[in-house]
């Protein structure tokens, strides 16, 4: 298996919702995914983009990315910020994950970010598995708030 870890391409949007969608589908929430193609698009390779995301091919498919922005804290400065790490469904296990998510580390490091954060849900023990091999620490004090416009 053949498998380059790059940084995504505007050619790559199409597959990368493909995978959005399929991690939505896992998370129990596929209606939730509303974004605009062409909002998304736009969003990552617009003239002021607000993500980024490096892509996984396997033999020249897409088959995971992870896609990140950037997160100020006035206590620590500007850190990574994970929102999705997803690998199809059919590739797991053949340690994709492992290799974006060390790509990722890299990638944070060479841009001075001083640290990386993100969500898992708290049901998703293989994610939550994952993340404990990294060292990660889970915070238990904080509360997930939001606000829908």
């Amino acid at each position: 298996m053949n498998i380059t870890i790059r940084s995504a391409k505007i050619e790559d949007c199409q597959r990368m919702m493909e995978l959005v969608h399929e991690l939505a589908v896992y998370e129990k929430a596929p209606e939730q995914v509303v974004v605009p193609f062409e909002h998304f698009v736009e969003s990552g390779f617009g003239e002021k983009p607000v993500w980024w995301a490096l892509v996984a091919e396997v033999n020249g498919k897409v088959e995971g990315m992870a896609l990140y922005y950037i997160r100020y804290s006035t206590w620590k400065g500007q850190r990574m910020y994970l929102e999705d790490l997803v690998v199809a469904e059919n590739m797991r296990g053949n340690k994709i994950g492992s290799f974006l998510f060390e790509a990722l580390i890299e990638e944070a490091k060479s841009k001075n970010f001083v640290g990386m954060n993100w969500q898992a849900l708290d049901w998703n023990e293989p994610a939550l598995n994952f993340y404990r091999k990294y060292k990660s620490s889970f915070d238990p004090e904080w509360v997930n708030c939001a606000i829908d416009f």
